[in-house]
């Protein structure tokens, strides 16, 4: 009988790496093997856009999403349009969520608009349908149709329609790149991030604003200017204050109530670090008590990937002490199980030794 030679194992599809990949940064394990990874780059800088730690590729452009919306409010807030009309901290930390359409989300949207003389009609977000289970299910009750109340970016354009009044700019027209509106948020974005406006790449988000393309070191710098505002002209120092705090005493506003990262960061620190997420798996983090900024991609833009990479990193830079971690260890690297109960494998986030990464005594695990 004929024998043959035993055969070299086949090749993992892990093993070829290509040279100007986005390195790994998180693995998921199962039996002892790796079943799956997720490639991706983050940056993390100070005020004048120092690199405090870094991997990938983070000067390559990345759309933002909604990670920006603050830095999208800063008009709002620094025109004086929110005094005007009354917005309160509740209503701020709406003007830059990313929503479930929870009722404490629609109802205040919706009263806003009333304030503005405006109506659910002049939301160009478009329709969507609620991400609460609740609020879906009292919908199909009613036998009502989601409308662009429902929309997670509702809020953000109430403020963009505060911020058209305020300019006495045609509210019909508010969304369009260069009509004043878009104009003033364009501006902010760029001087924000330390680059030219006038030149800033966009393309329409899934809510049909503008979206932004840029670096993820500029991205970076602009949510460190947030934390650390001192070196900002005084109205939008004041602005960003103002947001931020509006986000760390409305943590719920900014995100919902259920299985939402960002109201799970802003709660487990009590504000001191100000999260926000964008679609495609991209994420920032202004760390207030550090004056750093954090803006992060997963390359194939999945949450499973996202979530772990994002409270990994943080507690690796020493954002977080053992008790947060512990708060937030639903998205932490770690075992996950199945169904059953059983354990079944990790996911395990591996920061590159080439990223210096710090670590801070005061709140290191």
């Amino acid at each position: 009988m004929e024998t043959r030679p035993p055969q070299p194992a086949p090749a993992s599809p892990f093993d070829a790496e290509p040279a100007d990949a986005n390195p790994v940064l998180v693995r998921v394990v199962r039996g002892g093997a790796v079943e799956s990874q997720h490639r991706g780059a983050f940056a993390v800088c100070d005020p004048d856009g120092a690199m405090v730690a870094a991997a990938g590729d983070v000067h390559a452009p990345v759309f933002a999403r909604s990670s920006i919306k603050a830095l999208q409010a800063l008009p709002l807030v620094e025109s004086g349009a929110a005094d005007h009309f009354h917005f309160t901290p509740a209503e701020l930390a709406l003007a830059i969520s990313s929503h479930d359409a929870e009722a404490q989300h629609t109802e205040s949207v919706a009263a806003l608009l009333e304030r503005l003389h405006l109506s659910v009609d002049d939301l160009r977000c478009g329709p969507q349908p609620p991400t609460d289970a609740e609020a879906r299910r009292r919908l199909a009750e009613r036998r009502e149709r989601p409308s662009a109340l429902h929309n997670n970016c509702s809020g953000k354009h109430t403020g963009f329609l505060a911020l058209a009044r305020h300019l006495a700019a045609d509210p019909r027209h508010y969304l369009e790149p260069d009509a004043p509106v878009q104009s003033a948020v364009r501006q902010a974005v760029g001087e924000v991030c330390g680059l030219d406006h006038a030149t800033l790449e966009y393309a329409v988000d899934g809510c049909s604003a503008p979206t932004y393309r840029l670096p993820l070191a500029a991205l970076a710098r602009g949510f460190a200017r947030l934390a650390a505002p001192d070196s900002l002209p005084a109205p939008r120092a004041d602005a960003a204050r103002r947001l931020l705090d509006a986000a760390a005493a409305h943590p719920a506003l900014v995100a919902g109530e259920h299985k939402r990262l960002d109201t799970a960061l802003l709660r487990a620190t009590g504000g001191r670090l100000f999260p926000k997420i964008g679609a495609e798996a991209v994420y920032v983090i202004a760390a207030r008590d550090r004056g750093q900024g954090l803006a992060l991609k997963v390359d194939d833009g999945g949450w499973r990937g996202l979530f772990p990479l994002v409270v990994g990193l943080c507690r690796e830079l020493g954002w977080l002490d053992r008790s947060e971690v512990e708060q937030l260890a639903e998205y932490a690297p770690g075992p996950y199980r199945n169904w059953a109960g059983l354990e079944v494998g990790r996911i395990d986030v591996d920061v590159p030794a080439t990223a210096a990464r710090p670590r801070v005594a005061s709140h290191s695990t």
